[in-house]
């Protein structure tokens, strides 16, 4: 069996603004937030753009109701972290489709926000332990990494250009929860952040079945076995991150 490389310290010294790209709320606070709180603590200014407002995910409310409850707790989750702006786009949770709508929302995204790194979730068929992921997830995952490359060229989608948006070019674009990283973040101090963070989803970690880990438990697990990856003793807690140069 071939021994995978070692995962390298991503050089935070090449970044000062970040735009984390997800489906829903909650998606950024399973690890990621951890993170956003240690950039944010240095002076980094991190955005956060979520395509829906995730009224789909609680069974016993309305989605009109859970879109506005659920907005409002990922805005509170993200003030946790040090990040006051909060963009949500209009698709609909649950059925977003991957293809030009989504590409040319999230490309608008990064010319407004200007980042030099752009992060999303994978999306690959299934996480690192297996689980299967959500369609979601793997749509805005595949269309973000191709409008880090779409909002550089002012020839696709020129009407943003007519909108008053300029291409940019980011620095570099990262995804989470994959099966092969390449990189982590030493987040060891920041797993409190993080915790309290997630527990700010109030309404949907309450309508999460009885036997889902709690907060403490999820992120314990998963920064530390983050951790663990790494070579390197001190660093207990860890977010993995499969980095692409643009």
């Amino acid at each position: 069996m071939t021994t995978p490389p070692a995962l390298a310290a991503l050089d935070e010294s090449t970044f000062d603004s970040v735009l984390c790209v997800v489906a829903h709320p909650d998606d950024i606070e399973y690890g990621l937030s951890a993170a956003v709180a240690k950039w944010t603590a240095a002076g980094k200014r991190v955005r956060y753009f979520l395509l829906t407002r995730g009224e789909a995910g609680i069974d016993t409310m309305d989605p009109v109701e859970a879109a506005a409850a659920r907005a409002d707790e990922e805005r509170a989750s993200a003030s946790v972290v040090g990040v006051q702006e909060v963009e949500f786009g209009n698709h609909s949770d649950g059925v977003i489709e991957y293809g030009i709508a989504l590409r040319r929302d999230i490309a608008a995204a990064i010319r407004r926000a200007r980042p030099d790194l752009v992060i999303t979730l994978t999306h690959a068929q299934s996480f690192p332990n297996g689980a299967l992921n959500q369609a979601d997830h793997r749509a805005v995952g595949l269309a973000t990494l191709d409008a880090t490359a779409d909002c550089s060229n002012r020839w696709i989608f020129p009407e943003l250009v007519a909108d008053g948006l300029e291409p940019w070019e980011v620095t570099a674009v990262a995804v989470t929860a994959s099966a092969n990283p390449t990189h982590y973040v030493d987040v060891t101090g920041h797993l409190d952040d993080a915790i309290e963070s997630l527990e700010e989803h109030r309404l949907y970690n309450a309508a999460l079945p009885d036997d889902f880990p709690a907060p403490p438990e999820l992120l314990g697990g998963s920064l530390g076995g983050g951790g663990e990856q790494v070579d390197d003793p001190a660093v207990e807690h860890a977010v993995l991150l499969e980095v692409f140069a643009r």
